[in-house]
């Protein structure tokens, strides 16, 4: 296992940039886009500066199944109770928003003692819930950065478990910034995690588009100004895409 003696600080999330008026100079900068719902107005609007992704099941493969099905073998049934009652999509969102393990692994197992094994699996064994990356929308995010559109991130993840996924996932340098909610104390679909991003990179919203396969993210995001995409397969995030005017090959 690796080791968790991480430090994650605001400074190692966000890396320096060019100046953005130096890049606008280039005509490969960028496309244009309306703020619109339905991106089919893009080229008529300003221009697209920005795209910020959503990481898990967008980049990076996420699903606590992948290690429960090791655990639970045939027994099906058993593992999505486990799921839905023990460690539960809101209690893993309790950690997303900065809740320690330590605390989170005691509270659930006072409520379960029998599952205490499986319930310190949930950590001791997290990064076998995360089995690779979707390399086809890597592409997608390398071929954005090559037409020199400002790259973030924008994730729901603890900040005690995010340290492996930088150190599994080289692309993860390639944004200019990831805002990662343990860090902020802030959870999509949360207006104040998107109002942050805006401030924090002087983002215009009609300028940026965001990219999460959380429906309630997207229309989150639409509601604060963004142009969104919610992600359902990359064969329809390149169609989006092309949409909005970015001409992917």
């Amino acid at each position: 296992m690796i080791k968790r003696s991480y430090l994650l600080s605001r400074n190692a999330l966000i890396i320096s940039y060019q100046d953005l008026r130096k890049r606008q100079q280039d005509p490969s900068f960028g496309v244009r886009c309306s703020g619109s719902t339905t991106l089919s107005d893009c080229m008529n609007g300003p221009l697209i500066d920005t795209v910020i992704f959503d990481l898990g099941n967008v980049l990076i493969q996420w699903d606590p199944r992948h290690l429960y099905r090791k655990i639970f073998g045939l027994d099906v049934a058993g593992m999505e109770a486990f799921l839905a009652e023990v460690c539960s999509p809101d209690w893993n969102e309790r950690q997303d928003q900065g809740r320690p393990w330590s605390e989170a692994i005691a509270e659930a197992i006072e409520r379960h003692p029998s599952q205490e094994a499986n319930i310190r699996a949930f950590y001791d064994r997290w990064e076998e819930m995360m089995p690779g990356a979707n390399n086809d929308v890597v592409d997608i995010l390398r071929e954005l950065g090559q037409r020199h559109l400002r790259l973030l991130a924008l994730t729901n993840w603890s900040t005690e478990t995010f340290p492996i996924a930088q150190a599994r996932f080289d692309f993860l340098n390639w944004f200019e910034g990831i805002v990662v909610s343990g860090l902020e104390g802030l959870v999509k679909p949360q207006a104040e995690i998107f109002e942050l991003t805006i401030q924090r990179f002087g983002l215009s919203p009609r300028s940026t588009l965001f990219i999460d396969d959380s429906l309630r993210n997207v229309e989150a995001a639409r509601r604060v100004g963004l142009n969104a995409i919610h992600f359902v397969g990359v064969d329809d995030l390149r169609a989006r895409l092309r949409e909005a005017g970015l001409d992917l090959s």
